[in-house]
């Protein structure tokens, strides 16, 4: 299960960096907003805040994007394994390896990679409700599942 664990821990180490960075970004617009003064060129004013404001909204929206990825890494518990791929699985196959929790692209545990997956991508969703042995096919290619933690 230590495999499991760890790409569970860099996972939220990615999460929880996005997290801060968002945060930041968020703080800085907020304080660009407050201490931009009123010039006499009125305009260009009023502009600068709608531009402002625009970045406040679409950070906004990434930190509601985080959040809903760190609510889907708590609902996973890494000591339990399935027969069969579900949230939180980590799926060996003769393609690729992959971890069915969010996407993060690839990682890697003692020098083998990993791809972090959410399970709502083509790939998750073919993957999902599969056990060992079970074949797959993904844009023309053909693998199978060797082993699922």
């Amino acid at each position: 299960m230590e495999i499991k664990q760890a790409l569970y821990e860099q996972c939220a180490v990615l999460v929880s960096s996005r997290l801060e960075t968002v945060k930041k970004q968020i703080a800085q617009i907020q304080e660009s907003l407050s201490s931009e003064t009123k010039s006499t060129a009125g305009d260009k004013h009023e502009t600068g805040r709608a531009m402002l404001q625009l970045e406040r909204e679409k950070a906004g929206q990434q930190l509601a994007e985080i959040n809903k990825i760190k609510e889907v890494l708590s609902r996973i518990d890494v000591k339990i394994a399935s027969k069969k791929v579900g949230l939180g699985s980590v799926v060996f196959t003769s393609q690729a390896n992959y971890f069915v929790a969010v996407s993060l692209g690839e990682l890697k545990v003692n020098d083998v990679a990993f791809y972090a997956i959410s399970p709502s991508t083509p790939i998750g969703q073919l993957l999902l409700g599969k056990g060992v042995l079970d074949a797959i096919d993904f844009r023309g290619n053909s693998f199978k599942i060797l082993d699922i933690l």
